[in-house]
């Protein structure tokens, strides 16, 4: 696999301000793009971060025949790049794509393309822990074709921008309970864009009512808890961890899998099944509701002040106090940095000689 390379003649890297860097304002100076045709990737190349010519009948425009991956890249103390366990989202988009009747990518072209890419763009890690050079993987379809059936051409692009954590207060939510993301059988746990799409009628309606995102229940009873917007939730009950188990309408985070992994390996007491939002206010009426947060590539850990269910109110513990998403946040975080030693070989450096 060789990969052509064009660099930019004008890096925009000058004009950041890396001590205001909000999510996903600022994209990187190249993007890695291939493109599939007659059954295999072919066209490797790297070039300056720009726009495609897409035509308007486009299965990615007609039928949303889309797919994305979000990662992250930090700056070790060493000075030496290192992605945090990329075989799970090499490994999720490819189930994204099997689901959306789309090509998967072989893991050494994928690694290869993440490896090139960041090791080029490099300068643009922030060094501040909890910063990080967000990645984004992303695949579309280009055949031009009304024709209900799948794309016979794709082009597949990774492009980065440096990001400071997506949510930095905690966040009060509502529970939805007319409008539905997705249901067991559906495509509720691929990173496909329609999913997206979906869900963003609800969230503004939540916002126009003064909350930050939106706790989603399982239709038709609207009993079952799935997610927050598009982060996986989880709940400390008395002295257990409880999050939802997959359905299939829940996304299979990655960082859901780090916190899983880490709370088994400190011996915290944890369950992964079905949660109803009546026995999380029953929790809270008795005082056992000790912690509510969500996860995802973007926050890590997203701490939730508020749930609201219809007429009640549950207003959860001052952040300073909760022992399990702190601990899971700086774990995450001071082992992306370099400030706790990586013991389970879950990070991956790049190789920047290019």
């Amino acid at each position: 696999m060789e990969i052509k390379i064009t660099k930019t003649e004008n890096s925009k890297l000058k004009g950041i301000d890396f001590d205001n860097i909000p999510f996903g304002k600022y994209t990187s100076d190249h993007m890695f793009v291939m493109d599939y045709a007659d059954g295999q990737w072919k066209n490797f190349r790297i070039i300056p971060y720009q726009g495609f010519v897409l035509d308007p009948q486009s299965k990615a425009l007609q039928y949303c025949q889309c797919i994305f991956e979000g990662m992250k890249v930090t700056m070790g103390k060493d000075g030496i790049p290192r992605f945090l366990r990329p075989d799970l989202n090499i490994e999720r988009f490819n189930h994204s794509a099997e689901r959306m009747c789309m090509p998967k990518i072989p893991h050494d072209i994928f690694f290869k393309a993440l490896n090139t890419i960041v090791a080029l763009d490099k300068n643009w890690i922030p060094k501040a822990e909890g910063s990080a050079l967000y990645v984004r993987p992303t695949m579309f379809a280009t055949e031009s074709s009304l024709a209900v059936t799948p794309s016979d051409t794709y082009t597949f692009y990774i492009y980065t921008g440096p990001g400071q954590p997506y949510f930095s207060k905690p966040v009060k939510v509502i529970t939805e309970q007319k409008l539905i993301r997705a249901v067991p059988g559906g495509t509720g746990e691929t990173k496909t864009g329609g999913n997206y799409a979906g869900s963003l009628f609800a969230s503004e309606l939540a916002k126009k009512k003064g909350y930050d995102q939106i706790i989603w229940l399982e239709s038709p009873e609207f009993i079952k808890i799935q997610e927050a917007g598009m982060m996986n939730l989880f709940f400390v009950i008395g002295d257990t961890v409880v999050t939802p188990r997959l359905t299939g309408a829940v996304l299979k985070g990655t960082t859901r899998n780090y916190c899983l992994d880490i709370l088994e390996e400190k011996h915290f007491k944890v369950e992964v099944r079905d949660i109803y939002i009546a026995e999380i206010i029953e929790a809270f009426k008795k005082g056992d509701l000790k912690e509510a947060f969500g996860t995802g590539t973007a926050a890590v850990i997203s701490h939730i002040s508020e749930i609201t269910h219809g007429d009640t109110l549950m207003v959860l513990p001052k952040v300073e106090d909760r022992i399990v998403s702190n601990m899971l946040y700086d774990e995450i975080n001071g082992l992306r940095s370099g400030r706790i030693d990586d013991k389970r070989n879950w990070l991956i450096p790049v190789d920047v000689n290019i």
